[in-house]
């Protein structure tokens, strides 16, 4: 019988392993021959608002990961050392600090900064700040970036507190309240990737994450775009009866005004490459799928069949890639 997970939305970066001073500044290509081998890439989990690296539901998405590809070093991001901090910079913190801070997480650790690559997933709010990690540093370098029901487009609502779960009461309060407030901006993690279509004005002045990493702004940051087309995939899940992320077709980068839904490709993010989506399309790397149910219900059947396909061994990406030409 297949398992059901549900994972608590809202998700943030998870664990680290271990930790070493390195030079964060250093790059390396995905490609490096050295490492075509059968050991399975390591594997990021980043997990979201109101969970927390520790959680049981998280540590069997692991568990899963290291099932469908044996041997893979499987990486639980945390923001704090105490589980119950950590479910707290789910909440409040600066994100671009917390990103920052991940990158150098990433960086010094002993045996994610010496691979060929990383493969990532991210549920809800992990998925578009793993997508901030790869645009603003991607090292170690992601090659397959995996994320459900993400909100790449940001959102205009949330409705996912519980009745006694006043850490969130109180983050949404402020949220509706006091938005773009340079102390909400900088404060509260759920606020700095809200965006509403009606005010994108205040959005593009005083967003301290969304805009910036979805280079909506007149200066664009060409890294960025470099960064996101490097990929091998970037594989894209929306819940099809997701009631708690508002919209939920920000998840594939949609832009919905009222009734009114606009494709990825037929935006200008898109059409004007502001952050590599266009290129990666045209290679064949950018993914759009659906799962039945709410959000953060995710079969084991599905979770399988992902880590199966787009992650594992490094030379999948030249196998793929090999097949890609003799289809040319």
């Amino acid at each position: 019988m297949t398992l059901l997970h549900k994972i608590p939305v809202f998700l943030g970066l998870a664990s680290a392993v271990g930790s070493v001073l390195a030079d964060p500044t250093k790059s390396k290509p995905i490609s490096n021959p050295d490492d075509e081998n059968d050991t399975p890439l390591p594997v990021v989990i980043w997990h979201g608002l109101g969970d927390t690296f520790s959680a049981e539901g998280l540590q069997s998405v692991g568990a899963l990961v290291e099932k469908v590809n044996p041997g893979t070093l499987v990486y639980y991001v945390r923001l704090d050392e105490s589980p119950s901090n950590d479910r707290t910079a789910t909440f409040y913190g600066n994100v671009t600090e917390q990103i920052a801070k991940v990158c150098d997480d990433l960086a010094a650790h002993p045996i994610l900064s010496t691979a060929p690559a990383i493969d990532a997933v991210g549920f809800s709010q992990g998925g578009q700040f793993l997508r901030g990690y790869i645009e603003r540093c991607n090292f170690p370098p992601v090659r397959s970036l995996v994320t459900f029901g993400s909100q790449h487009n940001g959102i205009v609502d949330y409705k996912a507190c519980s009745a006694a779960d006043w850490l969130c009461k109180g983050a949404m309060a402020l949220l509706h309240g006091n938005t773009w407030s340079s102390w909400v901006q900088s404060r509260l993690v759920p606020a700095q990737y809200f965006r509403d279509p009606q005010d994108l004005d205040s959005y593009l002045e005083y967003s301290n994450f969304l805009a910036d990493i979805n280079n909506e702004r007149e200066v664009k940051n060409e890294t960025y775009a470099k960064n996101i087309e490097k990929l091998e995939n970037f594989v894209m899940y929306i819940f099809e009866n997701d009631t708690t992320v508002i919209p939920k077709e920000t998840g594939w980068f949609e832009e919905v005004n009222g009734t009114e839904i606009t494709p990825l490709r037929a935006r200008k993010l898109y059409s004007e490459d502001w952050i590599g989506l266009r290129a990666l399309d045209r290679k064949g790397g950018l993914q759009f799928k659906t799962t039945p149910g709410e959000h953060m219900r995710i079969s084991d059947e599905v979770l399988e069949d992902t880590f199966a396909e787009f992650f594992g061994p490094f030379k999948k990406a030249a196998s793929k890639d090999d097949e890609r030409s003799d289809e040319l």
